[in-house]
């Protein structure tokens, strides 16, 4: 008896219907809603300008505290070099066979800007004194700086003088201090109600 060949069973696709788009009806924009955001927006730009305003305002306040402190720094300030620089620091120095006739303060202009606040003077030798409330080596950097326009200044002004520096302040710890004598300085430090006065163990720089 013949075999029958097997009839391959054939599947047929079944196609999904097309889904159908809906096109959305866009939504008017009425009068009502123009005012409300532009109300919105008024109360939004109020908000920044009080937010403003009390930033200024605080700013102001700071301002003015700052400049308030700054006013009794500098009377603190005046206070130091009052006391550092007293009528009594010519005889410190005579001590180390140096002799002081008076202390002025100087400003050199003229291209050459240094402010002093104190200078030890006589007809040959001057000392210019920088004081510092807190001695840091970068002070004494700067110091050295001036020095040199002061030198500068001189030699233009045909002042012959010999110019030493001094650094002057109430507080110093050990390495500020032997940076300074090192580099020539004296250094001026309150010493109970007095100051004492210390010369560099080595040579004393002259300008």
């Amino acid at each position: 008896m013949p075999v029958k060949a097997p009839v391959k069973k054939t599947t047929k696709s079944v196609q999904k219907p097309a889904k159908k788009t809906v096109k959305k009806t866009p939504k008017k924009v009425t009068l009502d809603d123009l005012l409300k955001s532009q109300d919105e927006a008024w109360a939004a730009i109020r908000e920044t300008q009080k937010v403003l305003k009390e930033t200024n305002l605080k700013t102001e306040k700071a301002i003015r505290e700052t400049q308030k402190n700054i006013g009794g720094l500098n009377n603190t300030l005046g206070s130091i070099v009052e006391h550092l620089l007293t009528p009594g620091l010519p005889q410190k120095f005579k001590k180390l066979g140096y002799h002081f006739n008076r202390i002025a303060t100087y400003k050199f202009a003229e291209g050459v800007y240094a402010q002093i606040d104190g200078m030890l003077e006589n007809g040959e030798q001057a000392v210019a004194v920088e004081v510092k409330t807190t001695l840091r080596q970068a002070d004494i950097d700067e110091h050295l700086a001036r020095m040199e326009k002061i030198r500068k200044y001189a030699d233009e002004h045909g002042d012959k003088r010999q110019f030493m520096g001094a650094i002057a302040a109430t507080i110093a710890d050990e390495s500020s201090r032997g940076y300074a004598l090192k580099k020539g300085l004296f250094v001026i430090e309150p010493s109970g109600e007095d100051v004492k006065v210390t010369k560099p163990a080595g040579e004393v720089k002259v300008w």
